[in-house]
């Protein structure tokens, strides 16, 4: 039986311009000091990867994992949650959007489509140089704003628009096939892939590509009322990786899923640092292990209310007691018999 490996920290919501969050070398040992053991890394921080370097360079990834080796930090994955998320933008979210992408393609769709499949592709490649078989992202949207059937959606307009998403993903998951790595959406609200109905929608669009593979997040399940523990029963084949973040629903006379339009302090449905929120995280972790996942447990840290380097030194404590120490023989081996076929015939009825 395979052990999760962990307790990991996702270094998107902790990098900064001061230290120890302002370099790879200050982060990884600040990190290392509370008990982590890898680090996900946001391929668009440039304060901790280069990503264009390093998909080109063997030898830089080689610096850069012995950056993390020195304080005894591995990288889990690498993400393009930001790149990803300029794969598909509907028009109404071009201006919101716009920032993730490199500024010389702002305020040009096209280019800044352009760039994101790049980013994804070069991803693909840094991840096979710094010897990684895993990677993270967002699948973008183009059907989101249609999610509530109001007005009446237009008969195709759904499936036109994952064909349209298909047709640009499946060039980049077979770039991902050439270079061993499997790609993960995360399941997350405001992406066309936001379950698992849709996960399915898509991966029968890009024909059962084999790097299709999600991502396990339960807080985006908490906030939209979905089986988190089904779900693992479900597609726990293509679940290759998974963010440990807390979340809570307590819907009222005045607001449900939706939120209201509220602050996130406000909202029914709000992300908590460990332990803070109504996750039943010792059954995933006993879903997960009994079903052989092998990947990192990465924190991802939001938490509307916590100081986040609270949440940081809370959240190591919390997965490291979370993971199950596999066992390596059955609890009932003291009263066994032995193998012996003959026996076993005889105890059957059997000539």
């Amino acid at each position: 039986m395979k052990k999760i490996k962990g307790p990991a920290i996702f270094l998107a919501q902790f990098v900064g311009e001061e230290a120890p969050f302002n370099s790879l070398d200050n982060i990884c040992k600040w990190a290392s000091s509370l008990g982590y053991k890898g680090v996900q890394i946001p391929s668009w921080d440039s304060r901790l990867i280069d990503l264009k370097k390093a998909s080109e360079s063997k030898d830089y990834c080689d610096e850069i994992k012995s950056i993390t080796k020195s304080h005894n930090i591995e990288i889990t994955e690498l993400s393009t949650h930001l790149q990803g998320q300029l794969v598909a933008v509907h028009p109404a979210y071009d201006t919101a959007f716009d920032g993730f992408a490199a500024p010389e393609v702002r305020g040009n769709p096209k280019a800044r489509q352009e760039w994101a499949v790049n980013q994804l592709m070069m991803a693909a490649k840094a991840s096979n140089n710094l010897g990684l078989d895993r990677h993270v992202t967002f699948s973008g949207a183009l059907a989101w704003p249609y999610v509530y059937p109001w007005p009446q959606r237009p008969e195709g307009l759904i499936e036109n628009a994952f064909d349209e998403l298909s047709k640009r993903w499946k060039p980049i998951l077979d770039h991902f096939d050439q270079n061993g790595v499997d790609l993960c959406y995360e399941i997350h609200p405001g992406e066309d892939l936001h379950d698992g109905i849709t996960f399915e929608m898509f991966l029968e669009k890009v024909e059962n590509h084999k790097r299709c593979n999600m991502l396990f997040d339960p807080s985006h399940y908490v906030l939209q009322h979905l089986d988190y523990l089904a779900h693992i029963d479900i597609y726990h084949e293509k679940i290759k990786m998974f963010h440990v973040k807390d979340a809570e629903l307590n819907p009222s006379g005045k607001q449900g899923v939706y939120g209201g339009f509220q602050s996130w302090v406000n909202r029914a449905g709000r992300f908590r640092s460990l332990g803070d929120g109504q996750v039943d995280f010792k059954s995933i972790f006993s879903k997960l292990t009994s079903y052989g996942y092998d990947g990192w447990a990465v924190l991802e840290w939001e938490c509307c209310l916590k100081h986040p380097e609270d949440g940081a030194r809370e959240g190591a404590e919390f997965i490291n007691n979370q993971i199950i120490n596999t066992t390596e023989k059955a609890f009932d081996d003291f009263a066994g018999s032995g193998a012996d076929i003959k026996a076993n015939k005889k105890m059957l009825g059997i000539n």
